[in-house]
């Protein structure tokens, strides 16, 4: 597996493809899978999959110094009629079908008191999104979500997150055969915020999954959408945008475990970075096993850095298992503003400020139009704006 380094800007690099041997990989994290919180070691910044990441800006996530308070988060559900909201206890059955990669999300696992689960009924396309506005008070939280939908179910839901909060969440996406699901995640916090979250998504027999993760606010932000297959015939998209300032750790760890034959994957993650000490980190790892013959899959992640000062961390990974596979690919590259762009917009008359505006929006514009939603996608450009509009 390739080596994951801190690129430069107008730097490229590219992951390493790797004939997996054992059954011990990187993408498979360190540790196995456990709800139980003392399987995971104290990381201390070492590890693979904690390298990266600032530990003593997690507030205590990662070392179970961090306890609940009453004012961590405040959630409110709006759904369609037809879906069911319910809040359960820990022993519902529904709870549990992924298990935690990482010592924060067992700890978000072994300490949330109650679960929002959300049922999309079989055979049910909804005409409204559903709406999930998880809103923080300033306070130390754990949360569990659940959306779940039944056979050939068709549903939108959008992930809010606003307001100043430390929060460890797990959050699962189980489709049933046929079902479709796009998700749009959205990390909007307040600049102190600490969030760190697992997002599953099983995907049940010709099920369709499209996960679109964007990333905006917080001090820390480390998110780890994966992804697994319970069926042939299943389809992943993994978008995600983030515009990381000054100061901002934005981690974006992906893993699509191809575990079934005749599945297809599309990785597709963009940044924009401004400020000193902004640091984006993307790490992409897709693992294609023994029995995944039949698979296509492609990966890509792309940064544009805007000022000096700021710094990104690119890695993608793929392991391979079988020779029969339809496709499979990835690319990786960071730089600045392309110069011949900029000027063949001023030569037209366009100012210099206006000019780096519409090559932002332009870089993004592909991402955002994944959405789908006119109001979501409405304040998702003009919180580009505001970005931009500080960096002048």
């Amino acid at each position: 597996m390739a080596e994951a380094q801190n690129i430069p800007a107008g730097s490229t690099t590219a992951g390493s493809i790797a004939v997996a041997a054992e059954s011990t990989v990187a993408t498979r994290m360190s540790a196995p899978p456990s709800f139980d919180v003392a399987d995971f070691p104290i990381p201390h910044g070492r590890e693979e999959e904690w390298r990266f990441t600032p530990l003593e800006r997690l507030r205590g996530l990662h070392d179970g110094t961090a306890v609940a308070t009453g004012e961590g988060v405040r959630v409110e559900i709006e759904a369609p009629e037809g879906v069911t909201v319910e809040t359960v206890g820990r022993d519902d059955a529904r709870l549990g079908k992924a298990k935690p990669v990482d010592r924060v999300a067992a700890q978000a696992y072994s300490s949330f008191e109650k679960a929002s689960v959300v049922s999309v009924p079989k055979e049910a396309v909804l005409t409204e999104p559903i709406r999930i506005a998880v809103h923080g008070e300033g306070g130390v939280a754990f949360g569990h979500q659940v959306i779940e939908l039944g056979a050939f179910a068709e549903a939108l839901v959008v992930l809010d997150h606003t307001g100043d909060a430390v929060l460890a969440a797990n959050v699962d996406y189980v489709l049933g055969d046929g079902a479709k699901l796009t998700v749009v995640s959205v990390q909007d916090w307040d600049e102190k915020a600490v969030h760190v979250a697992q997002h599953n998504a099983l995907l049940g027999r010709d099920a369709s999954f499209k996960s679109v993760v964007v990333t905006f606010g917080g001090d820390l932000v480390r998110i780890h959408p994966r992804v697994e297959y319970s069926g042939p015939g299943g389809e992943a998209e993994l978008f995600g945008l983030y515009f990381t300032d000054a100061g901002q750790h934005q981690e974006h760890r992906l893993l699509v475990d191809h575990n079934t034959p005749h599945c297809k994957s599309n990785v597709a993650y963009k940044g924009a970075l401004q400020g000193q000490d902004a640091h984006a980190v993307w790490i992409g790892d897709v693992l294609i096993q023994a029995a995944a013959e039949g698979t296509d899959t492609y990966e890509l992640n792309r940064n544009l850095v805007l000022t000096d000062g700021a710094r990104v961390d690119s890695v993608p990974n793929l392991e391979i298992e079988t020779g029969e596979i339809a496709g499979a690919g990835h690319a990786s590259a960071t730089g600045r503003f392309d110069d011949e762009q900029l000027f063949y917009l001023m030569a037209r008359g366009i100012p210099e400020t206006e000019a780096r505006r519409l090559v932002v929006r332009g870089f993004f514009a592909e991402l955002v139009q994944q959405i789908g939603l006119p109001d979501v996608e409405e304040r998702l450009i003009a919180k580009i704006e505001a970005e931009l509009e500080a960096s002048v």
